[in-house]
């Protein structure tokens, strides 16, 4: 696996994709000394602004390489988060509020795959945690090292400021329809620009970063969405202090008392978009037994997004197919965890500075590991 740099360092580097892992990519590029430019068909629909924010590795019981992967990053994100808001001038909304995890039994609890990173909670520690808890779970595991942060309101404008600050360029409203090779080689790509007219730019360098769809442009890449609802409630600004991650429910209480209720996980409705009543009512329900008085309060918000799924939940990163052409992409429910250890390798992997043991470490997220040719 190849770790070279590109070899004009004077072009820009072309991000396919202005969500999060775009974002996080030209800022990191950018601060390295590289030219930049965003193309993004429309950033509203990107994961990164309909996530809840959870930095989560123990909570989300990941194993293997991929809970490495997110611990790195965990261990990342507060000096990740600095840099960000002194290049923009804007919070991040980061929140180490800790994550706690409930379970029926002190049984389930107990053969959780991250409970050795967890302290356990027994019925009384709940409560202690979680005031106002449902009556039907009676083990928990705390996770003090996991948090959030208010990726939808805060990361994303800062990280838009940041790149702006450091001289990236945008071109907004520009769709990527076909990636352009020569003898294996990125040579440019074709883009319909917000005007629907058709150009070609130059390119020996591109991060795809383009999440659920990114196999519209490499169909050989194994990545489909998986659509989640979600929906905001008011609450008062102290009600709840941790994350309540729940089994397909998960609370996330911001600072001013703002609850981010998510997420359905629809894997057989591609790209349909829009709010279905049964999974607005599946909402309902995982608030109803998680945190009963929440039920009560007002919905402030309701929306829809699309994560990039890859048959084993992990990302696709480093060198794809084409000579020049880089992946950060299939981050499935682990983008914004995973953003600053992408930006990381990723860029150290495209400028030539990648260590040999975390290339090595990359080798577990290439795009080849399903057998493609």
């Amino acid at each position: 696996m190849a770790a070279t740099a590109a070899t004009d360092t004077a072009a820009p580097v072309l991000i396919l994709g202005g969500g999060l892992m775009g974002l996080a990519l030209a800022h990191a590029l950018a601060r390295s000394g590289r030219a930049v430019e965003v193309l993004s068909r429309r950033r509203s629909e990107a994961a990164g602004f309909v996530a809840a924010g959870m930095l989560a590795p123990h909570a989300e019981g990941l194993s293997g390489a991929l809970l490495e992967l997110g611990q790195r990053s965990l261990e990342r994100i507060p000096a990740w988060v600095a840099q960000i808001e002194a290049d923009s001038g804007l919070s991040c909304g980061l929140r180490p509020c800790g994550i706690v995890v409930p379970f029926a039994t002190a049984a389930e609890r107990d053969v959780y795959p991250t409970a050795a990173w967890g302290e356990a909670l027994d019925r009384q520690g709940l409560e202690r945690e979680l005031p106002g808890i449902g009556p039907g779970w009676q083990a928990g595991l705390l996770f003090r090292q996991d948090g959030q942060i208010d990726n939808r309101r805060q990361l994303m404008r800062a990280l838009e400021r940041a790149c702006v600050e450091q001289g990236v360029r945008f071109q907004e409203g520009a769709e990527v329809l076909e990636l352009l090779q020569e003898d294996g080689r990125l040579s440019g790509v074709r883009v319909r620009d917000a005007a629907a007219d058709l150009q070609t730019l130059k390119a020996g360098t591109a991060v795809l970063c383009s999440g659920a769809w990114s196999a519209q442009l490499l169909p050989q890449l194994p990545i489909f969405p998986v659509k989640g609802q979600m929906v905001s409630l008011q609450g008062p600004r102290d009600a709840l202090q941790r994350v309540i991650f729940g089994p397909g429910t998960y609370l996330v209480p911001r600072e001013d008392g703002l609850l981010v209720v998510g997420a359905t996980s629809e894997r057989e409705a591609g790209f349909t978009e829009g709010l279905t009543p049964f999974g607005q009512r599946q909402l309902q329900a995982g608030v109803e037994a998680l945190l009963p008085a929440a039920s009560k309060w007002p919905p402030m918000e309701r929306w829809w997004g699309f994560r990039p799924c890859t048959p084993d939940e992990a990302p696709l990163l480093g060198p794809g197919p084409l000579d020049g052409l880089y992946l950060a992409t299939g981050h499935h429910r682990n983008g914004v965890l995973l953003a600053a250890i992408t930006a990381e390798l990723v860029s150290a992997c495209l400028v030539g500075t990648l260590h040999p043991q975390d290339e090595e470490r990359l080798m577990a997220f290439n795009w080849r590991r399903f057998g493609a040719a």
